[in-house]
C-alpha cells in the first residue's frame, strides 16, 4: 500500500473512533438524563441528620414540579440572589432562572425538614416552621439542588444552575453535603466533571467552593477568556472539579 492511500486509511480510522468518542459521551449523558431520580441510587444520601438537623431529599424535575414548590424556589432564589445579581443584573436573569427551573432537562434535590420524632419531640436545632420559607403542605422544603448533565467541550458533565440553602439552616454542613453528595452523583453516571457558575460579588461562595471543597477556576470561565479585557468585565466565575486527566486537561487547563 502507497503512502497516500496508508494516509488516508489512517485518517479515516482516526475520524471513526473520533466519532465514537462522542458518540459514547453523547450516549453517557442520554442515560444519565433520562433516569427519573439519579439521587435513588444513593439510599445513604438522602437522609442528613447532624449539626441539630434532621433532613431528608427527595428528587425531582423541571417539568413537573408543583406551585407551592416553584413558588418556594423563586423565593429563595430572590433572597439568596439578588444581592449578588445587583439591581441592574437581577431582573433579566430572573426571568432566565424562571424558564430554566422548569425545563424537561431540570434535575432536583429538594432538602425537606422532617417532622417531629415519634417521641414527640423536635429535632436538636431544627427550625421552627414559622421561621421557614414554605407555604405548602408536608413537610417544609429548606434548600434545593438544580442541575443537569451536559456536555461541556467534550466532557460529559454534571452542572449545577442553582444550590440554595435558607438562612436557618447555613452554617451546618449542608452545602458540603450536597455538593459532595453531587459529585458521587456526576461519577454513578459516567460524567467526568462536575460545573457551577458562581457570581464574583458572592465573595462567601467562591471561598466555600475554591477553599473548602477545591474547586478551580475553569478555563471556560469568562476571567481566563484569551481577549481578557471582555472577560474581565464578566460578573460570574465558572468553576470546575474534573474527575480524570482528559477533563483536566481541557476544563482546567484549557487544551480544547
Amino acid at each position: 500500500m502507497d503512502r497516500k492511500k496508508q494516509a488516508a486509511k489512517d485518517k479515516k480510522l482516526k475520524r471513526k473512533e473520533e466519532l465514537a468518542r462522542k458518540q459514547s459521551i453523547d450516549d453517557a449523558v442520554k442515560a444519565a438524563a433520562a433516569k427519573a431520580a439519579p439521587i435513588e441510587e444513593f439510599p445513604l444520601f438522602l437522609k442528613y441528620d447532624r449539626n441539630g438537623l434532621n433532613l431528608y431529599m427527595e428528587a425531582g424535575r423541571g417539568d413537573s414540579l408543583s406551585p407551592p414548590v416553584k413558588q418556594y424556589i423563586q423565593t429563595l432564589l430572590k433572597i439568596n440572589m439578588e444581592g449578588p445579581y445587583g439591581p441592574e443584573e437581577w431582573p433579566a436573569e430572573e426571568k432566565t432562572k424562571r424558564r430554566e427551573m422548569v425545563s424537561s432537562e431540570a434535575r432536583y434535590i429538594l432538602v425537606k425538614q422532617a417532622s417531629s420524632s415519634s417521641s414527640g419531640e423536635a429535632s436538636g436545632e431544627a427550625a421552627a416552621s414559622n421561621d421557614l420559607l414554605w407555604n405548602g403542605e408536608g413537610d417544609p422544603i429548606v434548600a434545593f439542588v438544580h442541575y443537569r448533565f451536559v456536555v461541556e467541550h467534550e466532557v460529559p458533565a454534571l452542572y449545577v444552575y442553582e444550590i440554595q440553602v435558607e438562612k436557618v439552616v447555613q452554617g451546618k454542613g449542608l452545602g458540603k453535603f450536597l455538593m459532595q453528595f453531587l459529585e458521587l452523583v456526576a461519577r454513578k453516571n459516567a460524567m467526568k466533571a462536575v460545573l457551577l457558575t458562581v457570581q464574583k460579588r458572592n465573595v462567601g461562595a467562591m471561598a466555600f467552593y475554591t477553599g473548602k471543597l477545591k474547586y478551580t477556576i475553569a478555563a471556560i470561565s469568562p476571567s481566563r477568556w484569551p481577549n481578557t479585557l471582555v472577560g474581565v468585565d464578566m460578573t460570574y466565575e465558572i468553576l470546575c472539579k474534573a474527575f480524570d486527566a482528559d477533563a483536566k486537561s481541557i476544563l482546567e487547563d484549557g487544551n480544547f
